[in-house]
């Protein structure tokens, strides 16, 4: 069901986010230790979005599991960037394996994550989709459920409406469609992320200078806390707000 990661703060390595940690990212992808609702590894893909610097971010995705990456080694060990969102992906039953389907999906500052699944897909979100621009449809980064949850997102973001409420609205409206659908989103502008937990595991960590928001912790360290379900997380890099999902 998919593992993910956002982190603001002063600039790191890609690789003390993706390989150093005991239960990294690249662990999780064979190795998870919460993998509710489904699927027993993530190995169908990944993807890592940094911003170098104060303009739109740079992707690096794969269709093959991240374990088995020759390149991502040496290129984590030598980015390094203060605000980075991350994935490794486990493809939903009929749903394809190619690296347009792995997070992050992307539009100007904006970078997008999925963890979940949409229920009854594709049937139970017809309407939603129906009233998406046609251009939108005809140009979805895949075929998939989270590439239609971007879509919708996305839309509501060039209307202008706020982060955190968009966020909140595609969640509402995707479980009133579909109800039991697991809605855990990372979007991030590289200031601010906005995280929803619904129906998934999701775990934050905050220092006077950082933040980090992951499917599941990468170590033991006692300031990691459990984002209660229904909950929506707005973080900066010095700060951690959270509030109820529903009439956000």
């Amino acid at each position: 069901m998919c593992r993910h990661l956002a982190y603001l703060g002063p600039p790191v390595s890609l690789r003390s986010l993706l390989f150093d940690p005991p239960y990294s990212l690249v662990r999780q992808s064979w190795a998870p230790r919460d993998m509710r609702g489904g699927g027993t590894v993530n190995a169908d893909g990944f993807g890592v979005g940094w911003y170098p610097g104060d303009g739109e971010p740079v992707r690096y995705r794969r269709a093959q599991p991240i374990w088995g990456d020759v390149t991502l080694p040496g290129l984590a060990e030598v980015t390094t960037a203060g605000a980075v969102l991350a994935a490794v992906r486990s493809a939903t039953d009929g749903m394809p394996v190619q690296e347009s389907a792995a997070a992050p999906f992307a539009e100007g500052r904006w970078l997008f994550s999925h963890n979940g699944v949409v229920r009854g897909w594709p049937d139970s979100v017809v309407s939603l989709a129906a009233a998406l621009p046609v251009r939108d449809l005809l140009t979805l980064d895949a075929p998939t459920d989270s590439a239609l949850l971007w879509a919708l997102l996305r839309h509501r973001l060039r209307s202008g409406v706020d982060p955190a409420e968009a966020v909140a609205a595609t969640v509402g409206e995707v479980e009133k469609a579909a109800p039991g659908s697991r809605l855990n989103l990372l979007l991030t502008d590289g200031r601010t992320v906005v995280a929803s937990a619904a129906g998934h595991a999701l775990s934050v960590r905050a220092t006077p200078e950082a933040v980090l928001l992951a499917s599941e912790p990468h170590d033991d360290d006692p300031g990691w806390r459990p984002v209660p379900a229904g909950q929506l997380v707005v973080a900066t890099s010095t700060s951690v707000r959270t509030r109820a999902l529903a009439g956000a």
